[in-house]
């Protein structure tokens, strides 16, 4: 994990942590980003905010936790919250909207349907 001359994990690393846990969470519920290419669209990021809450250093226990706080027929916000694994503290949260958009003419269009129904059962 990169960290600073402080030995603080580097700030846009949390980014990379967001993503990781999507495409995880997009495996859990047994699709891909191949999947929705096949669909024609893609999931392009359109919004990400991280506030920072306590230091994390090299070699800690990250935890990070998705939620689907909204659910639109063109986006979705997903909910992150990353803690320190031994002491169950808030490192930082934050969220990230991604739009359907259309491989072809880069517009935003509909969630797939197959998609949608899947991520509906996790909305909060």
């Amino acid at each position: 994990m990169e960290t600073d001359a402080a030995g603080v994990v580097h700030y846009s690393n949390y980014f990379r942590f967001f993503e990781r846990a999507e495409e995880e969470f997009y495996g859990h519920l047994g699709f891909s980003f191949d999947d929705a290419a096949k669909h024609g669209v893609w999931f392009p990021r359109v919004e990400v905010f991280c506030q920072y809450r306590k230091p994390a250093r090299f070699n800690d226990l990250l935890e990070v936790e998705l939620t689907i706080e909204e659910l639109k027929e063109k986006s979705v916000k997903y909910g992150f919250r990353i803690s320190d694994k031994e002491t169950a503290t808030t490192v930082a949260d934050g969220y990230v909207v991604v739009v359907a958009a259309d491989k072809q003419t880069g517009k935003s269009t509909q969630i797939p349907m197959e998609i949608a129904e899947k991520l509906k059962s996790f909305l909060e």
